[in-house]
C-alpha cells in the first residue's frame, strides 16, 4: 500500500526506518518549521499543504492508500484536517500517538487546559522557561504581562523576543545536565511545557532536581480513530489494512 507519512516526531522516523526494512511504497511529509531537519530514509516532502483542498489534491494525485499521522501530539489542526480528508476519499487512517508523561516522586506538576490557565498559575516577577516551541510566542503575550519569559526554539532568528526575557537556541536532544544549567543560568523559577510525551522529558527531570513548579499543558481530546502508541504497532495497522 502507498502510504502518506504525516511526519514530524521521532516516532514518524522510526517508522520510516520501519518501511525501508519492510519495503512499504510511503511518502513522508514534513511541515517545514525548521531549517535543516535530519533526513528520512524515504521519499519526503517540505512544507504546508495550503489549505484542506490543496491537500486533498495532494493526496489524490499521489494515490495514497493509507495515513499514518505522527506529527506532534499537539498539532490539532493538521491531524483534524487529514482525518477528515482520508474519511471523505475513504482512505485509512490511523494517528500515531506515543504515551503521555506521567509525574513522578518529587515532581512539581500543575496540569493546565489554556495558557490561560497558565497566566492565572504563575505569579508575578516570576522568570519562567518556555519549553512550548517558538511557533507558539503570540500565545504567551498575558503571561509576559509583568513575567519575565524565556523562549527555547531550533533556528536563531534575527526576529526580536517580543517579551521582557530573550530566546534560547538549542537543538536536541538535551540531557539531564545540560537541561539544569540551563534553568539555573537564566535563574528560572517556572517551567512551562506540553505534556508530548516521549524522549524529550530531561526539562522535566532538571525541574524536579532543582525543586522548580511546572506548568503542564493538558494534551488535546484524542481524534475518534485509530491509534497506535509504536512505530511498530503503526506498521502491524498497515499490515492489517493491506491484507
Amino acid at each position: 500500500m502507498k502510504t502518506l507519512l504525516l511526519a514530524g516526531t521521532q516516532e514518524a522516523r522510526a517508522l520510516a526506518d520501519l518501511f525501508v526494512a519492510d519495503g512499504v511504497d510511503a511518502v513522508a511529509s514534513l511541515a517545514g518549521v525548521t531549517d535543516a531537519p535530519r533526513l528520512f530514509p524515504i521519499q519526503t516532502r517540505r512544507g504546508g499543504f495550503g489549505g484542506e483542498a490543496a491537500q486533498e489534491r495532494f493526496m489524490q494525485d499521489g494515490e495514497f492508500d493509507a495515513v499514518i499521522d505522527a506529527t506532534h501530539p499537539f498539532a490539532t489542526q493538521i491531524s483534524s484536517r487529514s482525518l477528515t480528508i482520508a474519511r471523505r476519499l475513504g482512505v485509512p487512517y490511523l494517528r500515531l500517538l506515543r504515551p503521555s508523561w506521567r509525574a513522578q516522586d518529587g515532581d512539581l506538576w500543575h496540569s493546565v487546559e489554556t495558557e490561560k490557565d497558565v497566566e492565572k498559575l504563575i505569579p508575578q516577577r516570576a522568570r519562567v522557561f518556555l519549553a512550548t516551541g517558538a511557533q507558539s510566542i503570540d500565545k504567551w503575550a498575558g503571561l509576559a504581562k509583568g513575567r519575565t519569559l524565556f523562549c527555547r526554539r531550533v533556528d536563531r532568528t534575527n526576529d526580536p523576543f517580543p517579551y521582557e526575557g530573550s530566546w534560547i537556541i538549542g537543538q536536541p536532544p538535551f540531557v539531564l545536565a545540560y537541561e539544569m544549567r540551563l534553568l539555573k543560568t537564566y535563574a528560572v523559577e517556572w517551567v512551562v511545557a506540553k505534556n508530548s510525551g516521549g524522549p524529550t522529558r530531561a526539562k522535566l527531570d532538571a525541574a524536579r532536581a532543582l525543586g522548580l513548579p511546572v506548568a503542564l499543558l493538558d494534551r488535546p481530546a484524542m481524534l475518534d480513530c485509530d491509534h497506535a502508541q509504536t512505530a511498530q504497532e503503526a506498521l502491524t495497522w498497515l499490515t492489517t489494512q493491506s491484507a
